[in-house]
């Protein structure tokens, strides 16, 4: 390919200003977690300030159209670093584990080890674990399978937000903090390790990645990162518009409307959130910098690609939504930035690009082959020339294979499984504020759209009981505390390790058990549940030994022997 023999050949020719350097260009790989568009150079908030965001983009490529694999870390996160689509690999949601599913798939820093690259990364890359094997060195140390360094955690929590119910996730909570930066550790940590290894010599070729974890929840950083955003001043971001749900099909407002933004706002919050989030984005801007200076002041300035990208976006109020997990372009478009030494600078390039094509792109800028298996697309082409024709579109899978959304350069598509749909013309409506799908005249557009579908989905993989997270077993002959559900069913596997049979009974709102049958010995009950759910277990004589409260996942829960 002409481009690739270009890219090479400037490397070639820089490659004598480096100190050690090889005729292979360097990898740095920079992810930044539940980053939306809120950045400067993609104009989310008008309140943002990421001038390292901005400076990086300016120096290379910024696509202003790239979309995640999936809205959620885990099945976006194994489709960057293998290659993989989550419709081909399994891999649909947070539940599941990447080795469960694919226990030999070889990820990227595993690809460059062998063909020649010294493979080093910290922080968070893949989903709260590591891959020892995958890596030559980590920070903090890989046998570990830990991604994150000591990180300061104020004590009392919640500070900012009351805890709703077992539905809410532990970390949504924000608070400016009376920390320095480097007492906060977390990502400054992760930053310092990535800029030493920047600033030292090598003896071959790096892939090195660097996690930095905010703007993931919890929104706690250093207060001199909320200065800037005073609160009297605090906008909601563009997208957002109170009646947006109403022209959405019934999955689409099933989609939307979720207890988070309506916890928020009863409590006044949403302007604190808005602002936490802009301080996280505007700290996790200040790690960039750390790290970009770093690469600029050493020996591998002109030897080594830069690639950053975020997981997946997310949603403060748009579509009544909070958090992510849905298929609109709040959550599924997201910051995408590669500098190549000696390429182009401040190129913006507007076609529809899917996170899953990185792995083939840094390997042909490296020169290496294709990994088997991978997504065929390369965005090289996209690199030498913005404009270059380009048929594909992105697609972004949600949690089960016969839900998606459709990325193109000026439309967008959302399917949902029971035949839901909704329609975006993006030139005249960025925001997704008005849903074309059931209006007359848009049958043509929706047909070609419907082309893009993931093709032949494989089924969701039941997860390894092995893997489910352990409810806590409280032993009591007393009574078991009433339930209180609050949220949607998902399934728990009652594992009996006693030696008799033993009862499996909800506890019902006014604190009566009712009855779910007996589990045998060594038996094994699959049951749907609710979160906030408590389930009493008895043993033959309906005398109480002990019971489980319901988090809010699909879990195990281990009734022990006695």
């Amino acid at each position: 390919m002409k481009t690739l023999s270009l890219i090479l050949g400037i490397f070639v020719a820089a490659s004598s200003v480096c100190v050690a350097a090889s005729e292979k260009p360097n990898i740095l790989f920079i992810s930044v977690d539940d980053l939306n568009d809120w950045i400067g150079c993609l104009g989310g908030h008008p309140q943002t300030k990421t001038p390292n965001f901005d400076r990086l983009a300016k120096s290379g490529t910024l696509f202003t159209n790239a979309h995640c694999a999936a809205p959620q870390c885990n099945p976006s996160r194994t489709a960057i670093l293998t290659g993989i689509p989550p419709h081909r690999s399994g891999v649909y949601h947070n539940g599941q584990k990447m080795r469960d599913v694919l226990p030999d798939a070889e990820i990227m820093p595993k690809f460059f080890s062998r063909h020649g690259y010294w493979s080093a990364g910290s922080g968070k890359l893949l989903h709260y674990f590591i891959d020892a094997s995958s890596w030559d060195d980590y920070f903090p140390a890989k046998e570990k399978e830990n991604p994150f360094p000591p990180t300061f955690d104020p004590p009392n929590r919640p500070i900012s937000l009351p805890v709703g119910g077992p539905w809410q996730y532990v970390e949504t909570d924000w608070a400016a903090l009376e920390v320095s930066d480097e007492a906060c550790g977390g990502d400054w940590s992760v930053t310092k390790w990535i800029g030493e290894q920047l600033q030292r010599p090598h003896n071959k070729p790096f892939f090195l990645a660097c996690g930095i974890y905010r703007p993931h929840e919890p929104w706690f950083v250093p207060k001199e990162y909320f200065k800037p955003f005073p609160l009297e001043s605090i906008q909601p971001g563009p997208g957002y518009k109170e009646d947006d749900l109403d022209d959405l099909p019934p999955s689409g407002k099933k989609m939307g409307t979720n207890r988070y933004f309506e916890h928020i706002r009863k409590h006044g919050q949403w302007k604190q959130a808005i602002q936490a989030y802009l301080a996280s984005i505007h700290y996790a801007d200040a790690m960039l910098g750390r790290v970009l200076d770093a690469l600029e002041s050493g020996p591998h300035r002109d030897n080594t690609i830069v690639v950053l990208w975020s997981d997946h976006g997310w949603h403060l109020g748009e579509k009544q939504h909070w958090q992510k997990y849905t298929g609109w372009r709040i959550c599924t478009r997201v910051p995408l930035m590669i500098r190549v030494p000696g390429g182009k600078s401040g190129a913006v390039c507007d076609q529809p690009v899917s996170l899953t094509d990185l792995f083939h792109t840094v390997t042909d800028l490296c020169g290496l082959p294709a990994q088997e298996g991978i997504s065929k697309n390369s965005l090289v082409p996209l690199l030498q020339n913005p404009d270059a024709a380009w048929p594909h579109a992105a697609v972004t899978q949600l949690g089960v294979p016969d839900e998606y959304a459709i990325s193109t350069k000026a439309w967008r598509y959302i399917h949902y499984r029971n035949g839901d749909e909704e329609l975006y013309d993006i030139v005249n409506d960025p925001h997704e504020w008005t849903n074309l799908a059931a209006k007359p005249g848009h049958s043509a557009k929706l047909t070609e759209l419907r082309a893009f579908a993931p093709k032949n989905p494989v089924p969701v993989p039941q997860v390894p009981l092995a893997s489910l997270p352990e409810l806590k077993w409280h032993p009591s002959r007393d009574s078991a505390p009433p339930s209180k559900p609050d949220g949607g069913t998902f399934d728990v596997v009652f594992i009996n390790q006693h030696t008799q049979s033993v009862e499996l009974c909800w506890m019902s709102p006014t604190g009566k058990p009712k009855s779910y049958g007996m589990i045998k010995p060594k038996g094994q009950k699959r049951q749907s549940t609710r979160p906030g759910a408590v389930w009493l277990i008895r043993d033959g004589s309906q005398q109480p030994l002990g019971h489980f409260q319901i988090g809010d996942r699909t879990s195990k829960a281990i009734i022990p022997a006695q």
